[in-house]
Order: structure tokens, then sequence, then C-alpha cells
């Protein structure tokens, strides 16, 4: 039955979706209408927001870009690689390597988001040489991992919110990971999708005539860089003492960092937590350097439509559209249910703010004094924004380029099983957030 559901909607998407930067360019004309129509801002000001809002990320893009980076090229690493080959074995069936892809992809994404997306993509292509599987959703169940990622330890509204100085602090003070990540409503969600996930995935795999399979000789190997060392400079870009002397002296100022200074975990220690140990592993500049080439392709699609996606959050923001949207969900909320019209409104706004921070900075303003007004639990409204944030990732297609450049694949291919995961994982969050 689902298998036949998702085909349907695979046959849809694939003849109706457009390349993610059309999505980005479709997105941006929605926006500055429903500005410009629902919204006190003039056109011209409505344009005005835009234009200058496309630098406004440029930091947090970069940010981006060398989390997926690092990541990629931390997981590209020979040990991980011989890990990723050896777990491959295990999936003997096509039933099996669904479940098990989704499952690793759901347990890098826990840990961090960008680890989540290389490793779960790398890991399809991984089993896709050695078992016969319908690739798309392969992919897709990789994808797919990344739903958990906001209440996840990477997640970047808890761990604001946790954070001594963050911009809410005088509203709420500061919300320990205890009462959001590691709390009892958001260890069940993360319980329930470890075990929904893989079963969702492995029953819509479909019948054998509407499988696609791929040619496992087809699946790009890294190439193979060799070269005769008759230069010093050659000497120095294969040097393990060069390569492994940088890595760990990275490793040990990130120890004194975590240890003695009582440093926490954001997006710049991840980032360099990733490059040290890719440093390390990887052993001598010069893989790393040709690793790092196998990434930048990858990231491509970030480098271009991040421009965007800031105008339209500037849009969304200086406008007030994007408050409009939210307080209109609140507005017919009590204090038991604004988790759950905090974590629709968050998907929807999400489709437009592609930021976890972004979004917060956005909805914060009016959730929180929603939920102060109306008695509710904040942290679980937090969280409940965090997960609609998390929710619609799974048919954004912005963040799963990464995931498709990995594997050879267009948004197209995958977002027909991407909608079936999207209503399962929606209803089920609801309930969790509403009633546990």
């Amino acid at each position: 039955m689902l298998n036949k559901i998702a085909t349907s909607f695979t046959k849809l998407v694939e003849r109706y979706l457009p390349d993610p930067f059309i999505f980005v360019i479709l997105l941006s004309i929605i926006t500055l209408l429903g500005a410009s129509l629902f919204t006190p801002s003039t056109s011209i000001e409505v344009i005005n927001a835009w234009g200058s809002g496309f630098w406004n990320l440029l930091s947090f893009a970069m940010q981006m870009l060398l989390v997926l980076i690092t990541g990629y090229i931390l997981a590209s690493t020979p040990p991980i690689n011989k890990l990723l080959e050896k777990l491959a074995t295990l999936a003997s069936t096509a039933p099996k390597a669904i479940i098990l892809v989704t499952l690793i992809s759901l347990l890098a994404s826990w840990l961090n988001w960008g680890f989540g997306l290389v490793v779960g993509a790398l890991f399809a292509k991984a089993i896709a040489k050695k078992t016969k599987v319908d690739y798309r959703l392969l992919v897709a169940s990789a994808y797919s991992g990344f739903v958990v990622w906001h209440g996840g330890l990477a997640g970047s509204i808890p761990l604001t919110i946790a954070t001594e100085g963050h911009f809410s602090q005088s509203s709420i003070g500061i919300i320990s990971t205890e009462q959001t990540l590691f709390a009892g409503f958001n260890i069940a969600i993360l319980i329930g999708l470890f075990i929904i996930m893989p079963l969702v995935n492995r029953y819509m795999l479909p019948s054998d005539k509407n499988s696609v399979y791929v040619d496992p000789a087809l699946i790009k190997e890294s190439p193979a860089h060799n070269e005769n060392i008759t230069r010093p400079a050659q000497h120095l870009e294969h040097s393990k003492l060069l390569g492994i002397a940088i890595g760990l002296l990275g490793l040990c100022y990130l120890a004194y960092y975590f240890i003695f200074v009582g440093g926490s975990l954001n997006l710049n220690s991840v980032i360099a937590v990733f490059l040290f140990l890719a440093i390390t592993l990887h052993q001598t500049p010069h893989n790393l350097l040709n690793s790092l080439q196998q990434a930048i392709p990858s990231g491509a699609g970030i480098v271009i439509q991040f421009p965007f996606y800031a105008g339209i959050m500037a849009v969304m923001v200086d406008s007030g559209l994007a408050q409009q949207i939210s307080r209109g969900f609140i507005a017919v909320a009590d204090a038991d249910s604004l988790p759950f019209f905090s974590f629709i409104s968050a998907g929807l706004v999400n489709m437009f703010v592609p930021s976890g921070g972004g979004q917060w900075a956005v909805q914060a303003p009016i959730v929180i004094p929603a939920a102060q007004e109306l008695g509710a639990d904040i942290s679980r409204v937090a969280m409940a924004v965090a997960w609609g944030d998390a929710w619609t990732n799974l048919i954004q297609p912005f963040w799963a380029l990464p995931v498709l450049a990995i594997a050879g694949l267009k948004a197209k291919d995958i977002m027909g099983f991407c909608v079936v995961q999207l209503f399962v994982t929606g209803v089920f969050i609801s309930l969790v957030l509403s009633f546990y």
C-alpha cells in the first residue's frame, strides 16, 4: 500500500518539480508579491529589503559551506570509508539496505546535520555497489535522517537558548538542554522516529518493475592520485609528519577549549572538530586537498542559492510577513495547542527561511510572548519551532543539494518519497508535542 502511494507521488514529482534553483526563484517572487500585497510595506521597500538582504548572511553561508565540506572530507577519510564499506556488507537485501541506511543517517544527523547529510549519501553509494535496490529510495532514505537534526546535539535553537547572552534572555532566561534536547518529549520524538522512519522507508520499496537500479560500475569512485614525487615541494605535500602534526595540534587546542575553557558545541567548534580530525585521518596535505576537490562541487548549490534565501528571509522579516504567518496560527491557540500551532507555522516559514537560527530570530518575538500570555511551556514551544524547521526540510530542496550532488541524482528523483515521509513524520511529531 505504502509503496503504491510513494510511486504515485514519485511520478507526480518527477513530472512537475523544477530544479531547486527554479524553486528558490519562484519562492522569491511569491515572497515579494505577498509582502507587497499583505503587509504595510510598499513595493519599493520590499524590493530594497530583498536586494539589501542578499548579503546579510554571508558569514553564516560560509559556516554552512564549511560544515558541509569539512563533514565531507572527514567522512571520506580512509578509516570512515572502510567503516562504511564494512557496514554496507550487512545490507544483503533491498529491505535491509533501506533500513540500515536510514538508521545510519538518523544517528549521524543526530550528532550533527552536516555530518549526517554527507555520511548518509556516502553510505548509500557504498550500499548501491553491493546490493540491488531502488537507488532513488536509497538516497531518499539517506536524506530522511536529516529530519532529526534540530532535536539532536547540534540543534541551533536549543543550543541558542542555552547560551549566555542570547537575544531572548531578558524574556525567558537561560533554558538548559535538559529542558529541551534531553526532555522526555524530545527523547520520545527521537525514539519514535528511529523506529518509524526505517519502517516507512522499507515499505515504500517499489515493485521490481517500478524500481530504478544503478549499475555499480557507474558509481563514481574517488579518483586515485598517484604521482611521481620529483620536486622538493611534493615531499612536503606528501609529508605525513606535516599533516598529522598540524591535525594533532588542532585537536590539542580543541581538547583545551572544551575541557579547560568550557567551550560549547557551536558551528565554529563543529567545523574545527571536523577539520582537524579530517587532517589527522587523511595524514598528508596531498590527500586532504584531493578530498577537498571532491567536496567542493557538493556545496555549489549553497553558494548560488543561499543569497536568494537570505533575500527572502530579509523580506519576510522586514515586511512583517513571517510574523503575520506565525500570528495567524498562534491566534487560535491555547496553552495546550500552542506547541502544535508553533510546529505547523515553523514548518511553513521554513520553506522561506531555511535556517534554524534565522527562523528562531523571526518567530521567537511571537511565540515567546504568546507562551507567556497563555501559560504554555516555553521550552516545549521552542522545540516545536525547532522540529517544524527540521520537518519541512524533507521537501525543501535546498538542504537536499549536498546529498544529491554526492549521489548524482536530481531533486525530482527523491522528492516523491520525501512527501510520504513528510506526512508520516508530521503526524507523529504533532501528536507527541501535543499530548506527551
